[in-house]
């Protein structure tokens, strides 16, 4: 078996009813993996199981990780709520639900396995407040997350922005842990991508031409799978060395803002 394939793997996706996460599952049943997946809403993809979960609720996290059941090989977390839900249900799904959820599953994973999140552009300013998402990290559990990001929810800024950031640091953390029973955790952080949220995404930036100053300097937006192949490349063997990365599949975006080339003011804030 070579390095690209997923034959014989068994393998849970999170956000497989539409858009990177329905592209991933297809992608992961053509490469020949035993996929199960769960969403709020069934999956199209022709899947070995689909489950119910809603990431709002820990009792629903629970309740699917024991309808799946058993070791799994690799991880794939594609889920997430744009800013025109409740700030708190964008944080729930995006960061602290996602978060219990993969760390229900880590002890279950096996050896030399692998965990990939969806992530976004929007998070690319983590480590300027690690301090605020060492603290958030600090709370554990889901409970107790909760409780912190309901106290502080009116300075954090934009809840999807923030959750991504959230998300993007933990990943680096948990790469320190997880890699000591040999599981790999990497994430990809998309610029703009033509999935069905991304109306939700135009109305709150303020159009369709706002989102399009993010696809800079490649000057389109992404498909589904473009995003799905480095997602599905990060949890195969070929990237057996690869940990607590993020990996910008942006065509460019962040290297020029970090470079100066691509002018932005200070608290602009990307969606994908």
């Amino acid at each position: 078996m070579g390095v690209w394939s997923f034959e014989g793997k068994r393998v849970v996706i999170a956000g497989c009813f539409s858009g990177m996460g329905e592209a991933a599952a297809r992608e992961l049943v053509n490469l020949g993996a035993e996929v199960h997946g769960v969403d709020i809403k069934p999956s199209p993809v022709n899947l070995a199981s689909f489950t119910q979960v809603d990431l709002r609720d820990p009792a629903s996290i629970d309740a699917a990780v024991a309808a799946i059941g058993g070791e799994i090989d690799c991880l794939f977390n594609c889920s997430g709520l744009p800013q025109t839900f409740p700030p708190m249900d964008v944080i729930k799904v995006s960061y602290i639900g996602m978060r219990y959820w993969t760390e229900q599953w880590a002890p279950k994973i096996r050896k030399g396995g692998a965990i990939a999140t969806i992530t976004s552009t929007a998070g690319m300013g983590h480590m300027a407040r690690a301090a605020l998402h060492e603290e958030l990290i600090g709370q554990p559990g889901f409970d107790a997350a909760v409780a912190w990001v309901e106290q502080r929810l009116d300075t954090l800024g934009d809840p999807y922005s923030f959750a991504k950031e959230a998300m993007q640091y933990w990943t680096k953390v948990a790469s320190q842990e997880f890699i000591k029973q040999g599981v790999r955790i990497n994430a990809i952080a998309p610029g703009p991508t033509q999935t069905p949220m991304m109306n939700d995404f135009e109305q709150y930036v303020g159009g369709a031409q706002v989102m399009d100053i993010y696809t800079q300097p490649i000057n389109r937006r992404s498909t589904p799978a473009e995003q799905a192949y480095p997602l599905i490349f990060l949890n195969s063997d070929a990237a057996t060395y690869v940990n607590g990365h993020i990996l910008d599949a942006d065509g460019g975006f962040t290297a020029g803002v970090m470079t100066g080339r691509i002018k932005m003011q200070m608290g602009d804030r990307e969606t994908g």
